[in-house]
């Protein structure tokens, strides 16, 4: 890897409603993903629901070894906003796939930033 670190932004759109607004999924998530990318999780992820109104959802914290992976659960969009950010290189079409699947999203749009 050339550059300090990569991120890897992903939006879901009209995930399926039921696995976006169940807090034991979005762990599962967060646990599969970090063993699928070969990450190192430094503790447990946090994992709150809070907002108003169509502002309400889960939002996901998981601290990786070499940084973090965030994410946003719109529950009155059906749609999932996921940061993955790491100083060690990891295949970032397999993570956005992998989110894609994981929540039964319909459509995807994802970029990749090299940082540093």
């Amino acid at each position: 890897m050339e550059h300090w670190g990569i991120e890897t932004i992903i939006d879901l759109f009209d995930c399926n409603h039921e696995l976006i607004t169940d807090e034991n999924h979005i762990r599962e998530f967060s646990k599969q993903l970090v063993k699928q990318l070969d990450m190192e999780p430094y503790g447990d992820p946090v994992i709150v629901r809070f907002g108003k109104e169509d502002k309400a959802g889960y939002t996901l914290v998981q601290l990786i070894q070499t940084s973090n992976i965030t994410a946003h659960f719109s529950e009155d969009t059906n749609s999932a906003y996921i940061n993955i950010f790491s100083c060690k290189d990891y295949d970032t079409e397999q993570a956005a796939m992998f989110a894609f699947d994981f929540f039964e999203s319909f459509d995807m749009d994802w970029s990749v930033k090299n940082r540093g």
